[in-house]
């Protein structure tokens, strides 16, 4: 799986670069003015690209492995839609794992968000989930740095414990998978990512 993600990225990354190749520059005008020479804003340009790629795909690999760990112990569980009976939108919800229809998980790499509506949002998800008859369980790799979104994981986490659910982040997120599933997730990421960097 990992070798799927890494060829993947690397294609749409150099896909997107030497479409760059073409692209209009007359932006770099305004850069100058604010002393960015030429080259250091193509070099932003770049990088600001391939970020946007490998955000993309670094949270959509970490997701798809914890859920493998999931399958693994346990064939049954899978991602399931619930109806929205509390507001209008979204009609449905994922809930990225239901384990032994009782324990609906929520798989995060990271979360930087600090939108409002995000916990309105999810405070409309976490009821549902516990109006169909599931324990909110949320398990979120890395925790954001910047202090607003801080306030927001602060208050999903106090949303959770308010309906009996459960928020597991950072060091505590990988125990949890390791524990639940029996799987070391984290052990296993650090052996692949030495292999790649020696290579």
């Amino acid at each position: 799986m990992a070798d799927k993600y890494a060829t993947n990225l690397k294609a749409r990354v150099d896909e997107r670069v030497a479409e760059m190749e073409s692209d209009d520059n007359s932006h770099y005008l305004i850069y100058r003015v604010l002393g960015i020479a030429t080259e250091e804003g193509r070099l932003i340009d770049v990088y600001q690209n391939k970020g946007r790629f490998l955000y993309k795909y670094a949270g959509s690999f970490l997701e798809e492995a914890a859920k493998l760990c999931f399958l693994e112990t346990f064939p049954e569980s899978g991602s399931v839609r619930i109806p929205n009976t509390i507001g209008q939108r979204p009609k449905t919800f994922e809930i990225d794992c239901l384990v032994e229809e009782r324990d609906a998980i929520e798989i995060k790499w990271r979360d930087a968000t600090t939108d409002g509506d995000h916990i309105t949002k999810e405070h409309t998800r976490m009821q549902n989930v516990r109006n169909a008859g599931y324990k909110p369980i949320r398990i979120m790799f890395y925790y954001p740095n910047r202090e607003q979104a801080k306030r927001i994981q602060k208050t999903l986490e106090t949303l959770y414990a308010g309906v009996d659910g459960e928020y597991h982040y950072g060091d505590d997120a990988w125990n949890y998978i390791k524990n639940y599933t029996g799987v070391d997730l984290l052990a296993t990421l650090e052996t692949i990512a030495k292999e790649r960097t020696q290579a």
